[in-house]
């Protein structure tokens, strides 16, 4: 088993650090490899779905029944939200996974609120909510259920073919125009993608995915993101194609961002998996980013700015055109909603 980090960056929230002194191991190569053991621990949140008020978004609501990812992914946005939870942004994010036992209840109460006026929400605004913990747990299928009933329509990002074991309930959804899925391919190198996104599916069995679920009229994306300058940007043509091939009828992309305490993350990775691209690409990165290797701006975090961001928006212009890709979903029906009943076969009076 693999890590996308192989280190344990402090705390920006703790005052203290402690690092091992692993000084009596330093030819103890075996012990040095280990990989560490995923932990799952029970999150006893009260409510399920989080808010966003970001401009760059397409979705203000989000429901992600677990936090951390044991995906690994060394570019994760995601890792600094593991920090509130006490834990570091390297390896405890993606061997610390909280798991959100109650998330389908809390759903249900969520929409059988009085209040709630009927919008898309989005599985995964932060973690998948396919990663290898659904296998066990089944929350997003159970969270899914909980929508379909209600009629409630839902957009999914993930980059695991593991979608595809709900395909009976997402084609239903998808009759009723309550569904978008959109599948993330960042390259066609399964070498890449192992050493990049060490535990997400194989870049053919999310192309099986998007062919599978395209097969069986769930209206399907696929994200090339993130999009890494220098190293899989030179990819874009070929993804599309491939994707189209496999029924994509929409594609987007997001340009690697590094916050807060992803980027020490993200450098020991290159160091270590790409050393002698290292700095091409750090360079091509701060070409995108203004000189520096992250910007949190809104309107400018997704894309980036400068001639290397304006290429890469050209080139994936000019290829979405080529393969149809240049066009949105399906418009999802918000005219079905019903609240759901609550678990004692009632729903909701306020």
């Amino acid at each position: 088993m693999r890590h996308g980090s192989n280190i344990n960056p402090p705390n920006r929230f703790e005052t203290t650090y402690s690092e091992p002194d692993l000084a009596q191991l330093e030819w103890d190569d075996e012990y040095l490899s280990q990989p560490r053991r995923i932990e799952y621990i029970a999150d006893h949140a009260k409510s399920i779905v989080t808010e966003n008020d970001s401009p760059d978004l397409n979705f203000r609501y989000s429901v992600n029944p677990y936090r951390g990812c044991a995906h690994g992914c060394s570019y994760c946005y995601a890792r600094p939200f593991h920090e509130y939870l006490g834990y570091n942004a390297g390896l405890d994010f993606e061997t610390k996974i909280m798991i959100k036992h109650d998330a389908p209840r809390l759903l249900r109460d969520f929409l059988s609120r009085s209040d709630w006026e009927t919008e898309l929400i989005a599985f995964s605004g932060i973690t998948d909510c396919y990663q290898p913990a659904e296998r066990e747990f089944k929350l997003t299928r159970q969270c899914l259920e909980v929508a379909s009933e209600a009629n409630q329509p839902v957009g999914i990002v993930t980059k695991n073919a593991l979608v595809v074991r709900d395909l009976d309930l997402l084609a239903s959804m998808a009759e009723r125009d309550l569904i978008h899925v959109s599948v993330s391919i960042t390259t066609l190198d399964a070498q890449l993608a192992r050493d990049m996104e060490p535990r997400t599916s194989i870049p053919a069995a999310r192309l099986r995915a998007i062919r599978e679920l395209s097969a069986a009229g769930v209206p399907t994306k696929v994200m090339v993101s993130p999009i890494i300058p220098g190293l899989n940007d030179h990819e874009i043509p070929a993804i599309l194609k491939v994707a189209k091939e496999a029924g994509a009828t929409s594609a987007s992309y997001i340009l690697l961002r590094l916050p807060l305490t992803v980027e020490p993350v993200f450098l020991e990775w290159l160091e270590r998996t790409q050393p002698t691209r290292k700095e091409r690409i750090l360079s091509r990165i701060r070409q995108t980013r203004e000189g520096k290797l992250s910007n949190a701006e809104f309107g400018s975090r997704m894309r980036g700015t400068g001639e290397i961001a304006e290429q890469i928006r050209s080139l994936f212009q000019v290829f979405t055109r080529k393969y149809e890709l240049d066009q949105r979903l399906p418009a999802l029906d918000f005219s079905q909603f019903k609240p759901p009943t609550t678990g004692k076969g009632q729903q909701w009076l306020f």
